[in-house]
């Protein structure tokens, strides 16, 4: 069974720069196609960013394109997800996805329900 951990959060400055990295458990892990989401207080938990199962292609939200970057290293069972230029805006919860339902899947999903198992998350936190 796939296990997801989060980890690399924590209390910045805007114009910061954070890596958050996710560690997968489970053989079948490198076959999944992968997503970040995040969740601020008092609203509901919103996409960041995903990717496919070898890295290929990868997808954001219009709201963190171009200072979010999502990658994977299979051979190590990681995904990160590197956040330059952080506003008061990215604070929130930030959550590790996997979809499993589905092997070798050449697309990346922007919606939580695509998703079938989900880590604690991890605080990123910026200050203004």
């Amino acid at each position: 069974q796939v296990q997801l951990v989060e980890s690399g959060g924590g209390l910045v400055q805007a114009g910061d720069s954070l890596r958050l990295a996710c560690a997968a458990s489970g053989r079948t892990f490198s076959y999944w196609s992968m997503g970040w989401f995040r969740q601020a207080p008092g609203k509901a938990r919103e996409f960041a960013a995903a990717i496919t199962w070898n890295g290929t292609r990868t997808g954001y939200a219009d709201s963190v394109k171009g200072r979010f970057t999502i990658s994977r290293d299979n051979a190590k069972n990681m995904v990160y997800l590197k956040m330059n230029s952080l506003e008061p805006e990215d604070t929130a919860v930030y959550y590790c996805a996997a979809r499993g339902r589905r092997l070798f899947d050449n697309n990346w999903y922007a919606r939580a329900d695509e998703y079938d198992l989900w880590g604690q998350g991890t605080q990123v936190t910026v200050s203004s």
